[in-house]
């Protein structure tokens, strides 16, 4: 977790009637401000562009942005002087149990966020904010205010990792790149320690020094927990035996698979087959040391 994440308390936004969501035109070289936002409003453009200046700040706004103004902010919108400008917004407050409109804990969220990001949900929770607001089907406030609160979620954690592969060492990145590429037929093979330091482009002992110092424990270590860990939707949401289980993580037979599985989760794969998830032990990867390594994990694909 970010330092970010942590300072940032649950979100509990509503919406405020008449206020959007909803899309607003202006004629080309018009001039919205200066005002002082009484709420929290996320502003996007449909068509056009737009100059959002706020104190010494000047933010360039296009269709591939989404602003996000404060409380007690005091700006000013100049829209496109040459053509008609269509832009999107809604407001919102936070409820009182995360503190406030307007107190500190917003002071190093971002003000505006690309749109165009791969994997990015924003974009569609933005449309989807648009078509509530336009249709307006029963309960549809309590539907966009959900749906506000994970775009607001996003756009204040982002979506790129933050940790795994951009905080890890060079080598290691390069080393999961080539484990990837080599489970990418859906058998999580292991791998030797050679092959994995040449993936790296370091001598044996380096690397397993940087994985230590990383880890805490050894690559090859680190990776059997990687293949354990996939085990856990084949056992959960399928019904393969042990034996094929074994052979889809990467182990000789169903006897070795379930001695490892054993070490590490400290119960057989049957019996953590017949448990549900929220009374699983939890999983190696999921927190702790190993969290980064998450993201690296190869697909687990049940229905196999």
């Amino acid at each position: 977790m970010t330092d970010r994440a942590a300072r940032v308390p649950p979100f509990a936004p509503t919406l405020l009637a008449r206020l959007g969501p909803a899309v607003a035109d202006y004629p080309p070289g018009s001039v919205f401000g200066p005002r002082d936002a009484g709420s929290y409003e996320f502003v996007w453009l449909l068509h056009g562009s737009a100059r959002w200046v706020c104190g010494d700040r000047t933010v360039p706004l296009t269709p591939s942005a989404l602003l996000l103004v404060r409380p007690g902010m005091r700006d000013t919108f100049h829209w496109d002087a040459h053509r008609p400008t269509r832009h999107a917004y809604t407001h919102f407050r936070l409820s009182p149990v995360v503190g406030g409109a307007g107190t500190s804990y917003d002071g190093d969220w971002p003000i505006v966020r690309d749109l165009t990001g791969r994997g990015d949900p924003m974009a569609a929770l933005c449309q989807y904010l648009l078509t509530l607001g336009a249709n307006r089907p029963p309960a549809w406030e309590r539907h966009a205010e959900e749906t506000l609160r994970l775009l607001l979620f996003t756009f204040v954690h982002g979506t790129g990792p933050e940790t795994g592969t951009q905080t890890l060492p060079e080598p290691l990145v390069a080393m999961m790149a080539a484990v990837r590429s080599h489970w990418s037929d859906g058998v999580a093979r292991p791998i030797t320690l050679a092959r994995l330091a040449r993936a790296a482009g370091v001598s044996e002992s380096t690397l397993n020094r940087i994985w230590r110092r990383q880890f805490g424990l050894s690559p090859v270590a680190g990776l059997e927990r990687l293949r354990l860990a996939r085990a856990e939707p084949l056992l959960w949401l399928s019904n393969l035996s042990l034996r094929a289980i074994a052979v889809q993580c990467g182990f000789a037979d169903a006897y070795h698979f379930s001695r490892r599985f054993r070490a590490v989760y400290g119960m057989s794969p049957s019996a953590f087959r017949r448990i549900p998830p929220e009374s699983a032990p939890p999983s190696p990867i999921s927190n702790g040391a190993l969290s980064p390594l998450q993201p690296l994990a190869p697909p687990s694909h049940p229905g196999q």
